[in-house]
């Protein structure tokens, strides 16, 4: 109610312009106190005061969906949780092309609406991008750890709006306050990928700096984002890791951490895992065939994991349905998880998980130099179509980062 209140009268306030006219709006009824208008404080936006700039689409599909609005309208506090992040730095990830595209829109817009209020195609104009790193402009009422003004990082579920625009409206439990070693722009390659590495190693697996010293570990997909924070992580723990690249990559991975590359294009990967040592977890960034031979690297009756993130619930739903995609998913993941209980093997699957206390303690090891950004290249807010196209050409090493705060203008 609030809400509505103050949006309504900050359309009043936009028709007053800047001279301070008089108005009285009604509301249900009600004649309010005549006063005169002012700006929200909050706006970058020099002459509107309810709206922002935004990347966003209307429907699903290829690149050309992407859409330049200067009107969008300012993210409102619905709950106490709830703070507004003004965006400086942003960041792109394979998640936003598959949304682009359609991907999981069943399942995420179950999320969104869950009793189904709306009618088909209410997410839109959709707002693409994940990671955000910026500054905290206004908080709810029960927001105890942050206040404006605060410097903060974080990574924002898919059902939520993005953070290619201005404002980003965030739960207070999502963010954490950004690490003092680094800028915006470098902060902004970090939450998404690092939080889906966590959920990987950390929630999935039981990994942690207490029990990790001398283990084997495998990732394959090394070179991309997940792989580079992965390597860090488990480095900073004491662990032995091998990484799956190309050869282009492999001066990164190794500066990074990893002890033994295999090159992928040269010759065949199961022949050169052969001649080593049997792994403790394996890390599949890749999915497609890897999961057909890639457990048989794993120490048998050993505790010995094999962890994917690349899932078919979300293309279950999106093709049979909630109900049936989901018994879909459920009769795969246990068909695979017992065949493979049977040679003495945990198959596991692993998801993004938003979490500002595992930011927390990631904030700690950046702040320590255990772990560091690595970033492919930086687009400014009007190129987001030629970042999209960038990523979606695939082989990135690192992050594809938007800076927002440099400037929002756009000509086209």
């Amino acid at each position: 109610m609030l809400g509505a209140l103050r949006r309504q009268l900050l359309l009043y306030g936009r028709q007053c312009g800047d001279r301070g006219a008089q108005v009285t709006p009604l509301w249900k009824g009600h004649r309010l106190k005549r006063r005169p208008c002012s700006q929200r404080e909050i706006s970058t936006s020099p002459r509107r005061n309810t709206v922002m700039p935004a990347w966003v689409i209307d429907q699903y599909g290829p690149n050309d969906v992407l859409r330049f609005n200067k009107n969008l309208m300012l993210p409102i506090i619905k709950y106490p949780n709830e703070v507004v992040i003004k965006v400086h730095a942003a960041s792109l990830n394979p998640l936003d092309i598959n949304m682009r595209s359609g991907y999981g829109a069943m399942s995420l817009n179950m999320s969104r609406d869950p009793l189904r209020l709306h009618t088909k195609g209410s997410e839109f104009p959709l707002v693409l991008g994940r990671d955000v790193s910026g500054v905290i402009m206004e908080c709810g009422l029960s927001v105890k750890y942050f206040k404006p003004g605060d410097e903060v990082w974080a990574a924002l579920p898919p059902w939520r709006q993005g953070t290619l625009s201005e404002f980003v409206l965030a739960s207070g439990n999502e963010v954490s306050l950004k690490p003092k070693s680094l800028s915006h722009t470098e902060a902004a390659a970090l939450p998404f990928v690092t939080l889906t590495a966590w959920s990987a190693l950390v929630n999935t697996c039981g990994l942690h700096k207490d029990n990790c010293s001398g283990k084997r570990v495998l990732i394959l997909g090394a070179a991309g984002g997940v792989g580079t924070v992965a390597i860090q992580l488990l480095k900073a723990w004491g662990a032995h890791v091998t990484a799956v690249c190309s050869q282009d990559s492999s001066a990164l991975v190794r500066s990074l951490g990893a002890e033994q590359i295999i090159d992928y294009k040269s010759e065949n990967v199961e022949e050169q895992l052969k001649q080593l040592d049997l792994f403790d977890v394996i890390l599949d960034n890749v999915g497609g065939s890897t999961e057909n031979w890639a457990p048989k690297f794993l120490k048998p009756w050993s505790g010995a994991k094999y962890v994917t993130l690349v899932t078919p619930l979300l293309l279950n739903t999106d093709r049979l349905g909630i109900a049936d995609g989901m018994l879909q998913t459920g009769i795969t993941m246990v068909t695979k998880a017992m065949k493979h209980l049977c040679d003495g093997k945990h198959y596991r699957w692993s998801f993004f998980s938003p979490s500002g206390l595992s930011l927390d303690e990631i904030t700690q090891l950046v702040d320590e130099g255990k772990i560091r950004p690595v970033i492919d290249e930086v687009f400014t807010f009007a190129d987001v179509p030629k970042a999209f196209e960038k990523l979606e050409r695939g082989h990135a090493r690192g992050k594809t980062v938007i800076s927002v705060i440099q400037g929002h203008k756009y000509s086209g």
